[in-house]
């Protein structure tokens, strides 16, 4: 649900909507996943979240909307949300993706199955607090939610999920430090879970710790080498290590994988231009993130890096 608006200092007669896509379990959705805003009058709007599941559409006029988010069509259906939009003030909502059912066969059967997702030793209480941090999560009530998961922890030292679900929280609030280390646990864990492999290859690269991310984001990709996530982490990772060759190679198979929302996978396409000194295919990857993603997080640094080119 929306949280209630606070003033800013935007337009006094327009507002926004600031927004994060979560997964069913309440933390954010790694990959892009598409936002179509559409008014009561029927205009719309389209932009994609960011590598932490944000989004935000300036410059609305005051009035009711409809969100409607999409990620992986093969996995989610589309989730919807109605939010209220205030004159000069932002209003923001969570939008949970919603699980295929299994049973209608739409659910791909690929990839390593997690042992801790069937874990039958988890104690009633220890799942009971898991559940309260998903409901936590998904209301926006991020310290609550860590809280229980330390308590489900505390209950079952062992519990992967929580201990991935903790890390990805923490990694939300910034605290990359603690999220390395709850991930590097679930990961010890259960060394065929792919999800705290990527999250923990997503904060070593906000670390810049770029050579252990190159390490364990190739470990994700072990586990699941269709995931365009982890390959736009691991182009983010070479790029740190100034190993452009294998960076635009990887940033090239996320977009090619992931298409349009994994767009900004052509924002960092056009960094590698850049940084070798090729202007054409700079311009060429910017233009394309601008066309497929106008309203994203990068955009406006898209075209000012497009203004030096030309």
């Amino acid at each position: 649900m929306p949280a209630v608006p606070q003033p800013t200092s935007e337009s006094t007669s327009l507002g926004s909507i600031r927004g994060r896509v979560v997964l069913p379990g309440g933390t954010f959705i790694a990959q892009s996943a598409k936002v179509t805003v559409q008014s009561l009058r029927g205009t719309q709007t389209i932009t994609y979240t960011d590598n932490q599941g944000q989004f935000e559409i300036r410059s609305l006029s005051p009035g009711e909307y409809t969100l409607e988010a999409e990620a992986d069509k093969l996995r989610f259906d589309a989730s919807i949300e109605h939010v209220q939009v205030y004159k000069g003030m932002p209003s923001t909502v969570t939008i949970t993706l919603k699980e295929k059912s299994a049973s209608d066969g739409s659910r791909p059967a690929k990839g390593v199955v997690s042992v801790g997702e069937f874990d039958k030793s988890i104690p009633a209480k220890a799942r009971k607090e898991f559940d309260r941090a998903s409901k936590a999560s998904k209301e926006g009530k991020a310290v609550e939610a860590i809280d229980h998961l330390r308590k489900a922890i505390a209950i079952y030292p062992d519990f992967v999920m929580a201990h991935n679900d903790l890390g990805a929280q923490l990694l939300e609030q910034g605290n990359l430090e603690e999220a390395a280390l709850e991930l590097r646990r679930a990961s010890e864990l259960d060394d065929k879970a792919f999800n705290p492999y990527l999250n923990l290859g997503i904060v070593l690269v906000r670390q810049q710790k770029f050579f252990e991310a190159i390490d364990i984001l190739r470990k994700a990709l072990s586990l699941d080498s269709s995931s365009p996530a982890a390959r736009l982490y691991l182009g983010l990772a070479l790029m740190g290590q100034n190993d452009l060759e294998s960076a635009e190679k990887e940033l090239k198979t996320a977009y090619n994988l992931g298409s349009t929302p994994y767009a900004l996978a052509l924002f960092h396409l056009g960094e590698v231009y850049m940084n070798r000194g090729d202007r054409v295919r700079a311009l060429q990857a910017l233009e394309g993130y601008l066309r497929e993603a106008p309203n994203a997080t990068y955009a406006a640094q898209a075209r000012k890096l497009i203004s030096m080119l030309r």
